[in-house]
């Protein structure tokens, strides 16, 4: 099939809705840019999936978003950004277009948590496959020397908000067990960093559980501050994104499906286009 190239466009990419989180907060602060959504749902989540299939799948959707036109692209999914990022960028992109640009969720968020934690004891929330990574514990490491980084897997958050089970006994349950079995862990914790996309849905529960004085970060608005730092030190690539102020959006999945639950995490009502991988 053939789609409309969307030239200028900054590309952001999920292996499912939560990247919409990311895209959200990134129109608000810059809603002059045009974007072009690609979610993989019909292979999400990628959280359990293995580094050599989540790489093979993000390599795919990054060159899908090129060959649309897309100069810059977005890796608006924490498992991607773990696990795929450095091989593109190092690996990848030279061979592809040395001019265009992969970016990541994981680096503006580790860049902000040291001027926060006064402690230097941080926490991590997060999916299977970001924990196993270490990728947070090894950037926090490199820019702040000293911070003690735990993290913790909850395996069950993602599922519960995609079946929008937000007001149900099992959230609940399971947004206590994770964050009581991290403070467990490290006591000391005074700032903890949700690293999946998805958990600004269940902000409200995670403050509920989350004892008093602990700071949450979520990342959709460090991302969208960091992104337009970038552009405004860039300014080879901010001539090349255009400035419509449109947003399209594809998917892997059933248009519809998409459509349905996408409202959900953008607030509004959208259309949506299939793709193929």
């Amino acid at each position: 099939m053939h789609y409309a190239l969307n030239t200028g466009s900054i590309g952001v990419f999920d292996s499912g809705y939560g990247g919409l989180t990311i895209l959200r907060q990134i129109r608000q602060l810059m809603p002059q840019y045009d974007y072009l959504y690609l979610g993989d749902n019909a292979r999400a989540p990628y959280g359990t999936r293995s580094f050599e299939v989540v790489y093979e799948f993000t390599l795919q959707a990054v060159r899908r978003l090129f060959d649309l036109g897309c100069p810059l692209v977005i890796l608006a999914c924490n498992t991607a950004s773990a696990k795929a990022l450095r091989t593109i960028q190092q690996v990848d992109l030279p061979q592809i277009d040395a001019t265009r640009r992969v970016l990541g969720v994981i680096r503006p968020t580790t860049e902000a948590v040291g001027e926060l934690t006064k402690t230097r004891h941080v926490g991590i929330l997060a999916t299977q496959g970001t924990i196993r990574s270490h990728t947070y514990d090894i950037e926090i490491t490199k820019l702040h020397p000293g911070v003690r980084v735990t993290g913790q897997a909850c395996p069950m958050w993602v599922p519960l908000i995609e079946n929008r089970e937000y007001d149900s006994p099992g959230v609940d349950y399971f947004v206590k067990k994770y964050i009581d079995q991290l403070l467990f862990r490290d006591p000391e914790i005074d700032t903890i960093i949700l690293g999946c996309t998805h958990y600004p849905l269940i902000m409200n529960k995670i403050r509920q559980y989350t004892p008093a004085g602990i700071q949450l970060m979520p990342q959709g608005d460090y991302v969208a501050n960091s992104l337009q730092d970038y552009l405004r030190r860039h300014t080879d690539m901010h001539e090349r994104i255009t400035q419509d102020g449109t947003c399209r959006f594809l998917t892997t999945e059933h248009p519809f499906t998409f459509k349905e639950n996408a409202s959900v995490f953008l607030g509004q009502d959208i259309t949506a286009e299939h793709i193929d991988l």
